[in-house]
This record gives C-alpha cells, sequence and structure tokens, in this order.
C-alpha cells in the first residue's frame, strides 16, 4: 500500500514537471516570435514600394525589392560602405579583443603599485558617456593626422574598459595563479604564457565581448559622421542616412539597405552565439 502510494506520487510529480516544461517551452516560443518579429518586418518592408508602406503594413513580401536597391544604387553605393565597415569593425574587434584582454591578464594576476587606482580609472571610464569625450577625441585624431581615415575608426579600440573590465571578472575565476607559476617553472615567458595558455582558457569570454564590439562598431553612426568626410570611406549607417534622400524619404531604399546591413550581425551571431553562453555560464575553475 506504501509502495502503491509513493508511486502516485512520483506518477503526479513527473506530471507536474512534464506541465511545466510545456509552459516554459510555450512562453520560450512566444519571447522568440517576438525578439524575431522586427527583423521579419523590417526584411518584408524592403520589398514594398514606398506607396505600400506609407498607406498599409503588411506581413507578406512584396515584389518592389529590385526596384528599391536600383534606386537604393542610384544614391549611395552600399558595397563601398559595406566594404568599410568590414575593414573598420573587423580591425576594431580584433585590436579591442587583444589588449582587453592582455589589459586584463595585467589587472587579474599582477600586482603593483597604483593598481587598484588605475582600475578605478578604466570602472570611470566605463560609466562615461563616449559623447562627453567627443571634442578631446577629434583634438586628438587632428594633432595625429588622422582625420578622414580609418584609422581614426581603429585605433581607439586598443583601450576598451568594458572589455578588460568583463575578461578581467572572467579571468579571476577561471585562471588559477597555480597555472601562471606552472608555466613560468616551465621556462615559459610572460607573452608566451599569455599567447598559448590564457588566451585559449578565456576564449568564450573574448568571443562574448567580440561580438557586442562588432555589432557596437557595425552600427557606429556619430563617431564615423565626426571623422570621415569623404563618401568613398563612409560606413553602412552613414550610406543608410544618405539613401533616405534630401526633398523626400525613400523607405524602401531604407529597408534594404538596413536589410542588407544585418546580414553580417546576424552571420556572426549564428555563429558565435554558443560563445554568449560559454562566457557567461563558464568560468568556475578554482584555483
Amino acid at each position: 500500500m506504501v509502495l502503491r502510494e509513493s508511486q502516485i506520487r512520483r506518477t503526479k510529480s513527473i506530471k507536474n514537471i512534464s506541465f511545466t516544461k510545456i509552459l516554459l517551452y510555450i512562453f520560450l516560443i512566444v519571447l522568440a516570435v517576438i525578439c524575431f518579429t522586427p527583423f521579419y518586418i523590417m526584411i518584408i518592408n524592403s520589398t514594398h514600394s514606398n506607396a505600400d508602406l506609407a498607406s498599409k503594413m503588411s506581413l507578406l513580401p512584396g515584389t518592389s525589392f529590385f526596384e528599391n536597391y536600383k534606386r537604393l544604387q542610384d544614391r549611395v553605393n552600399i558595397w563601398t560602405g559595406f566594404k568599410n565597415s568590414i575593414i573598420i569593425s573587423t580591425s576594431t574587434t580584433a585590436l579591442a579583443a587583444y589588449f582587453g584582454a592582455l589589459t586584463a591578464y595585467g589587472f587579474s594576476k599582477y600586482r603593483f603599485r597604483g593598481q587598484k587606482l588605475l582600475f578605478a580609472l578604466v570602472l570611470v571610464a566605463l560609466m562615461m558617456p563616449a559623447q562627453l569625450g567627443l571634442l578631446g577625441f577629434f583634438k586628438v585624431i587632428k594633432v595625429l593626422g588622422l582625420p578622414n581615415t580609418r584609422l581614426a575608426l581603429i585605433l581607439p579600440a586598443i583601450a576598451t574598459p568594458n572589455i578588460v573590465f568583463f575578461i578581467k571578472s572572467y579571468m579571476d575565476s577561471a585562471v588559477p595563479d597555480s597555472l601562471i607559476e606552472a608555466a613560468r617553472i616551465d621556462g615559459c615567458g610572460e607573452f608566451k604564457t599569455f599567447n598559448r595558455i590564457i588566451l585559449p582558457i578565456v576564449t568564450p569570454s573574448i568571443a562574448t565581448m567580440s561580438i557586442f564590439t562588432f555589432i557596437g562598431s557595425w552600427n557606429s553612426y556619430l563617431m564615423p559622421l565626426i571623422v570621415l568626410n569623404d563618401e568613398s570611406k563612409y560606413t553602412v549607417p552613414l550610406m543608410t542616412a544618405l539613401a533616405k534622400g534630401v526633398y523626400q524619404t525613400d523607405f524602401g531604399a531604407i529597408y534594404v539597405c538596413v536589410a542588407i546591413s544585418m546580414v553580417p550581425i546576424m552571420i556572426v551571431f549564428c555563429f558565435c552565439s554558443k560563445y554568449i553562453i560559454g562566457g557567461l555560464t563558464m568560468g568556475s575553475v578554482k584555483g
């Protein structure tokens, strides 16, 4: 009798768990649909004419995509902006990832005078809006002779406080001090230790921040607008602003431009999304 009652309770518990999982799956599916809907509408709008976009909202594809694309090409060379954005974003991401990890390694595993003060300055820089430094930034690049160049948008990525903070926090828990000491005993130099031992361990955190860095650089509008004045060096966001026209806003061309500009971001996210999960959930190694 007692055995039968325990089996009944176990069966009810399993049913409750199954019902909870079904509700959770339904909630996640609804949430995914809500998140995907703006991208879907953006893609659908790129296939409709300006008249259709002004008069109605449609959830079905139209037939005006190539007409919109032709008008876009008549106004701006979107592929030139695409090339410029690829060069700037990939270079920015690579520099920010490597030097950010290197700086985080110094803060995490070295002890030196003024360390806490310097890290406090990193936190202050993290909390300050970038717009506050625009005037000083422009004066610096003018002194260096970098206005209207891609380097003016790439080189500042060497100092990225949010990457330093995130990777340091990850490194504190994921990289034991004993591992570094063992590498030094084996004769590894500091840079060899960092490049061959530390970097592979903190790859999830680097990849996580690299995704956000790439997206932020790709979507940046204000900094390229200030630095660049040659249309042949414009990035995709600046090309999108030019695509709207002068006397009348061409929504069809704008939606095509935005849809094209989203392709690299979606590719990067699809291939690297697992690193976001890894970067946020890993780091449980203890020294």
